[in-house]
């Protein structure tokens, strides 16, 4: 293969038009293929097909968000990298809840499980990689237990206090429902903008030895010599039009993905909540991916800010979006997690709090949180 084929297959244009051409199919033929009558045969080729594409469009905008992450410098690269992923999960939550079938917990179970594969799974595996390579690695405390403290809240909000209302149904009112979305989207919006703004010391990664940043310590951008220059924002430009031209096929694909899922749960007779799994397997595999590769390059903070943040922005976007389409459509949305979900969400918290309140990462705890995700595989078809 000569040298410009290779370079060309590099680039996000492959990607692209095999994304766009897999629309254009669907579009043309997929009612035809996804009717009710669909054979199993059918369903597993279309399941492949469309995991594929959507899983390849995910790690293409993973990328375009990489090259921006590193133009813009930390969190800002981070920031969007993160938004850009949860805003998939969103559009495939809200496919599969406008779906022909019920699916009064795709959003909770989808919360449930990108919980438990980034904060203990995802996370796990970074502490072990980082002590493999490093020994025990460094971050930056205050951002650290900035996210732990969101996600208390946020997250505490959204799935164990539906349990405690009167109607013992996991749901709320639709007036709670509209002061939930409000505050949430309130306070996670004031969030983003203390981390861009004048916390954004606490969100970057310290000197050796060091566990924070001061705020009066001039903060030195992590980007390239000149960027803003000309050049500079053309390259910006182009990576932000790639991105949106990568999520564009996920928006398009979704509502066939979720017929196929429902069709596949179904048959099968798995747990409902395998649902939620996939969504987050399909979502958070590239950003995942990308948090170990931060971890294995001593970028602990990085590593941290996408797990931890993923799961703050995963809150703080779904809840809200996920109420909304409920309100919007007259649609029952259950929030409130299984008593034995709620023992996990309270060890997953408890054990995330006490990871990042030391001096330093260690490996003893990766392998605690990773014993969590085991026992959450377990439950899923035990329980």
């Amino acid at each position: 293969m000569s040298d410009k084929s290779s370079s060309f297959l590099r680039t996000p244009w492959p990607k692209l038009v095999v994304a766009w051409l897999v629309v254009a199919v669907f579009q043309l033929s997929g009612q035809s293929w996804l009717s009710a009558d669909m054979t199993p045969t059918i369903a597993i080729s279309c399941f492949l097909v469309l995991f594929a594409t959507i899983l390849m469009a995910a790690f293409g905008v993973v990328k375009e968000a990489d090259e921006l992450a590193h133009q813009l410098g930390e969190p800002y690269g981070t920031l969007i990298l993160t938004l850009s992923i949860v805003a998939i999960e969103v559009i495939l939550i809200a496919a599969v809840m406008l779906g022909p079938n019920e699916a009064p917990t795709i959003g909770r179970d989808s919360i449930f499980a990108v919980m438990m594969i980034i904060l203990n799974l995802v996370t796990g595996i970074c502490l072990l990689a980082g002590a493999m390579r490093y020994g025990e690695q460094e971050y930056n405390a205050p951002g650290a237990v900035s996210f732990i403290a969101m996600t208390v809240v946020l997250a505490g909000v959204a799935l164990l206090v539906p349990n405690t209302l009167p109607a013992g149904n996991g749901t709320f009112t639709a007036l709670q429902a509209i002061v939930i979305s409000l505050l949430t989207v309130i306070v996670y919006g004031s969030f983003l903008a203390l981390q861009m703004g004048r916390y954004r010391s606490h969100f970057m990664q310290p000197a050796p030895g060091r566990m924070s940043i001061r705020l009066t310590e001039p903060v030195t951008r992590q980007a390239p010599d000149h960027p803003t220059d000309g050049h500079a924002r053309k390259k910006n430009i182009v990576h932000s039009m790639v991105l949106i031209g990568l999520m564009l096929p996920i928006v398009l694909l979704a509502h066939d993905l979720a017929i196929v899922i429902d069709y596949g749960v179904a048959q099968a007779g798995a747990p409902v909540a395998v649902g939620g799994v996939l969504i987050a397997i399909i979502v958070f595999t590239p950003e995942s991916i990308t948090a170990v590769k931060a971890a294995l390059n001593n970028e602990t903070q990085r590593a941290i800010n996408l797990c931890l943040g993923a799961f703050v922005s995963t809150v703080g976007l779904t809840v809200p979006a996920v109420l909304t389409v409920g309100l919007v459509t007259g649609k029952t949305v259950i929030f409130g997690i299984s008593p034995a979900e709620t023992i996990l969400f309270t060890l997953t918290v408890a054990l995330t709090t006490l990871t990042y309140l030391g001096r330093r990462t260690s490996a003893a705890q990766g392998l605690l949180h990773l014993m969590l995700f085991a026992i959450f595989g377990l439950l899923l078809f035990t329980a």
